[in-house]
């Protein structure tokens, strides 16, 4: 089993586009799994089957959702409402809620650790919070000192962003600990670990300028100006690229990590925002949305061209890859649908306008997605 952690004329476009399709294009396959997809605004998790690329229900919610994660062994989905901040537990097989915990007022993310274990970054109180899989119950706090923004974890470790203090706060999992606290550059709000957690990249939206720190030490590596805010961060495959999206600028900012520099900056559409890195048929690419222009602009990451436009829903802000890299599934905030890009139609374009495979209504403000294979 592989388990996976993303109007006006709706009818004659998706015509079009499958006209398109079938020049001579070889049929592509359809995808054995779901698709469950938060819907903020309608406190609900709607039901995509892939197979069919069909929506098939929602599963209401007592809480509006804002992250989805995958079991990474069973066919569920855990669903972290912020407020009142509340763990879901939804069964792929029965299509409804397993088991809910409440966890405390507001939470800001939710990631896995490991197989078996979710940890919950609490913003009041402010803590990490540890819950089991098993239970579904909580068990270790971390206390933190600061009112937290942004998380992510490595292994056993933990770094924790916070934007009022300017600090990333590294923690001990193994002992549910607070290791130390490192000062950045003032408004830092996004926090990710690289180069297999030897390393903690912390973007600065004020400062427009990146933090490398060491993971072992909290010692400062390099610190770079960059012409945009760092709001979305994406890794190549192998870590080797670091791709960097903002305001600021309508490009990409691509940091090369063991060289702590800044490699280049490419052109990426209108304001680009949420991305995402995918390989297939040999190419890899760079998929990057655009939420004022309602488009994801693919650009080929070795030879750092624009490979394709696709014009997609309104406001597309969420970006997630099959597990088989055959299509890639856009949340569109705006317009409240699922829009399916085949990656296999990105190659070749002479014109650089892509077709859309098909688009999904889902709900009102698709914020998250997962995918559950049921093969």
């Amino acid at each position: 089993m592989v388990i996976v952690s993303a109007r006006s004329s709706r009818r004659a476009f998706l015509a079009s586009s499958a006209a398109l399709l079938a020049c001579g294009r070889r049929k592509a396959t359809r995808y054995p799994g779901y698709s469950f997809v938060a819907n903020h605004d309608a406190r609900s998790i709607a039901l995509v089957d892939l197979s069919s690329f069909r929506r098939l229900r929602a599963i209401r919610l007592d809480a509006a959702p804002s992250v989805l994660l995958p079991h990474p062994r069973l066919p569920r989905v855990f669903v972290l409402a912020p407020s009142p901040a509340t763990v879901y537990e939804i069964d792929a097989a029965t299509l409804a809620v397993n088991r809910q915990t409440r966890i405390g007022v507001q939470a800001a993310g939710m990631l896995l650790a490991g197989s078996e274990v979710l940890w919950v970054l609490c913003r009041d109180p402010a803590a990490l919070l540890e819950i089991p899989l098993d239970s579904l119950r909580p068990r270790r706090r971390i206390p933190l000192p600061d009112l937290p923004d942004d998380f992510d974890v490595s292994g056993q470790q933990a770094a924790v962003v916070s934007r009022s203090s300017g600090t990333v706060v590294f923690a001990s999992l193994k002992h549910a600990a607070v290791v130390r606290t490192v000062s950045v550059t003032r408004d830092s709000s996004t926090v990710r670990f690289q180069q297999k957690g030897a390393q903690v990249i912390a973007g600065s939206p004020s400062d427009h300028s990146v933090s490398m720190l060491d993971a072992a030490t909290g010692n400062l590596v390099v610190r770079l100006p960059i012409p945009i805010e760092p709001r979305y961060i994406c890794f190549s495959a192998d870590e080797g690229q670091i791709f960097i999206s903002g305001p600021g600028s309508d490009a990409v900012v691509i940091v090369y990590p063991y060289q702590t520099e800044i490699g280049e900056t490419i052109l990426a559409g209108r304001a680009p925002a949420a991305m995402a890195v995918v390989s297939a048929n040999g190419a890899n690419y760079l998929l990057v949305t655009n939420p004022e222009t309602n488009t994801v602009t693919a650009l080929d990451v070795d030879t750092r061209r624009l490979a394709a436009v696709v014009t997609v829903g309104q406001g597309p802000r969420h970006i997630l890859v099959t597990p088989d890299h055959q299509y890639a599934l856009v949340l569109n905030e705006g317009s409240g649908d699922l829009a399916v890009i085949r990656i296999a139609s990105l190659a070749a374009r002479r014109y650089k306008s892509a077709p859309l495979f098909t688009l999904i209504p889902v709900g009102e403000r698709p914020v998250d997605a997962a995918i559950v294979n049921f093969a």
